[in-house]
């Protein structure tokens, strides 16, 4: 029998039609609240009056700044030529420096960003940095193709639920944190959506997605809850972050909850690892069961702990790592001027490194007795009302006999 299909002509089922129509539905209406969310006027926080950045490629060297050493000191004068803007075509004489954050070593045919500052006939501009756009896209085109290739038609749809997240984060996360939603609200909100269209895309309209999902977004809120536990007993908050100086900036210019960032960070950063925990374990007892549909739910739930079990070590493990590997740079700092262990294990970037390694891993063991627990009482019912076959017979059996009828 085809599910889905009516008996006549192959025409969709009611159910199928009413699914669809909520679909348009929902989609229009995310459509609606994103143009909607995006219409804002944001307030400069510096004057760019004047100023444009511009592709050019570098034609010549007229200075260099390489010493006999090979180490470059100063400013770099190189003539390049404009690729976009008003003066497209133009030969344009800038300098580079040689810092590490801004500029670049110059080279003929080089490409570049220009900066250039206009105030009526004079021009002031420099190498912003090298021109790796190219790069960028070039890189994720490969990893898209090498994901459709491996993974086929599920690589498929891993690469446009990576999409919509990504684009969820862009159009929907940034702008409502500009319009002074909470910070930690919208991730919770992003988190869900993102994993309702990523669980669709890959599992379809089954309760394996079901229960995948519910056990995504409980792993994510326990490492939220988790986060905030740890703030309030260590007194680390989201005003403890290197950068406050410049966050406290928006803060006052356009009121953003700057404080619940760190916190948000921390719930986008966990999903991917809880996301993969929860789908791993809500397939395997999808398919635990269906090989032997005469299991009790608490056959079924220690099924599914010693799957969850064997996934808990490798990816907390990856959480931590990840934001071991972040915090790299403070580490080795830290290693090289030889600070006192009092010093580094209260200072507030270690503090927290490791809240959020921490608070990520409690979510990704969290969420193994959720999902496990989700789909105990989900599969059990399902399975039990559905697939009635004798004490013995498993559910693909019984799936063969009613294909043959």
């Amino acid at each position: 029998m085809i599910v889905g299909k009516s008996h006549l002509g192959g025409r969709p089922s009611r159910g199928t039609a009413v699914r669809l129509i909520l679909l348009a539905a929902a989609g229009i209406g995310l459509l609606l609240f994103t143009v909607w969310l995006n219409r804002v006027d944001k307030v400069p926080l510096i004057s760019r009056e004047g100023q444009t950045f511009e592709k050019a490629v570098v034609t010549r060297i007229l200075q260099d700044n390489m010493t006999e050493t090979g180490v470059r000191v100063g400013e770099q004068v190189v003539e390049v030529k404009l690729l976009t803007g008003e003066k497209k075509g133009e030969l344009l004489e800038v300098t580079s420096s040689a810092g590490f954050l801004f500029g670049a070593p110059c080279t003929p045919g080089m490409r570049v960003v220009v900066m250039q500052s206009v105030a009526g006939d004079t021009t002031i501009a420099s190498v912003y940095s090298q021109d790796r756009e190219w790069v960028i896209y070039l890189f994720g085109i490969l990893y898209l193709a090498v994901l459709v290739l491996v993974g086929g038609k599920q690589g498929v749809k891993g690469a446009l639920g990576l999409l919509f997240t990504f684009f969820s984060i862009l159009l929907w996360y940034l702008p409502m944190v500009y319009r002074g939603f909470s910070p930690f609200w919208s991730a919770v909100f992003i988190c869900i959506i993102t994993t309702m269209v990523t669980m669709l895309l890959i599992g379809g309209y089954t309760k394996k997605t079901l229960v995948a999902t519910i056990g995504t977004v409980g792993g994510v809120l326990a490492a939220g809850i988790t986060a905030t536990i740890f703030s309030r007993a260590s007194g680390i908050t989201g005003y403890n972050v290197s950068d406050i100086e410049t966050l406290m900036t928006l803060w006052t210019v356009q009121g953003i909850q700057v404080g619940s960032l760190l916190f948000a960070g921390l719930l986008i950063s966990s999903l991917g690892a809880v996301m993969d925990v929860a789908m791993s374990i809500g397939s395997s007892m999808s398919e635990i069961l269906a090989q032997n549909a005469a299991l009790s739910r608490k056959e079924l739930w220690k099924a599914g702990i010693r799957v969850g079990r064997d996934m808990m070590g490798t990816d907390s493990n990856t959480l931590i790592l990840a934001f071991a590997g972040g915090s790299l740079s403070m580490l080795i700092l830290d290693y090289a001027y030889d600070l006192p262990y009092l010093q580094i294990i209260n200072s507030n970037n270690i503090g927290i490194a490791i809240m959020q390694g921490l608070s990520g891993s409690f979510g990704v063991v969290l969420s193994v007795p959720i999902t496990v627990a989700a789909g105990t009482l989900l599969y059990t019912t399902c399975f039990r009302k559905k697939n009635a076959f004798p004490e013995g017979q498993t559910l693909s059996e019984g799936k063969k006999e009613e294909d043959q009828e």
